[in-house]
C-alpha cells in the first residue's frame, strides 16, 4: 500500500453536527467539486456500508465502490475500496473527529492511495493534499453554512 497522508481542519460546528454531514453519503454531489453520482447499500442502522462513487476530477475520471465502517460514537469513520477501478489498485481512509471544548471539531483526514496507473511520487503528493484540502474545505463549508445536517 502507498504512503498515508493526513490533514486536519476545525470545523465550527459539534462532533455529532459533523458527522452527520458526513454520514449522509447521498448528499455528497450536492456539496463535493468532483462526484457526479453516488448510490448507496445500507445497513440495518441506516448507515451506509456499500458506496459506488463516480468521480470526474478533470484529467481523473474513476467509478469506484467503498465499503465503510463506523465507531459507534461515530468518532472515526473508515472505508476501503472494494474491489480494484479503473484508476485504482487500492484505497483505504478515514475520518477521526475530536470534539473541542469550545464546541468546534476537529477532523483529521488520513488518505493511501495506490493508482493502477504511474505517477511519479511527488505528483501523486501534490495530488492526494490538493484532494484532502479540497474535501476538508468543502466538508467544512457545508457543515458550517448548514448549521449541521438537514
Amino acid at each position: 500500500m502507498a504512503d498515508s497522508s493526513t490533514q486536519s481542519i476545525t470545523i465550527g460546528a459539534s462532533r455529532e453536527q459533523v458527522a452527520a454531514v458526513i454520514c449522509d453519503l447521498p448528499s455528497y454531489p450536492e456539496w463535493t467539486d468532483t462526484l457526479q453520482r453516488v448510490v448507496v447499500e445500507e445497513y440495518a442502522d441506516g448507515y451506509a456500508r456499500r458506496v459506488r462513487f463516480t468521480l470526474d476530477a478533470g484529467v481523473l475520471t474513476d467509478e469506484y465502490v467503498l465499503v465503510y465502517e463506523y465507531a459507534k460514537d461515530l468518532t472515526r469513520i473508515d472505508w476501503h475500496l472494494a474491489a480494484p477501478s479503473r484508476m485504482q489498485r487500492a484505497q483505504r481512509g478515514s475520518y477521526d473527529l475530536v470534539g473541542n471544548a469550545d464546541g468546534t471539531t476537529t477532523v483529521t483526514y488520513t488518505l493511501e492511495v495506490e493508482l493502477s496507473v504511474a505517477m511519479l511520487g511527488m505528483f501523486r503528493r501534490k495530488a492526494e493534499r490538493m484532494i484532502m484540502d479540497a474535501a476538508l474545505k468543502q466538508l467544512k463549508r457545508r457543515v458550517e453554512a448548514s448549521g449541521g445536517p438537514r
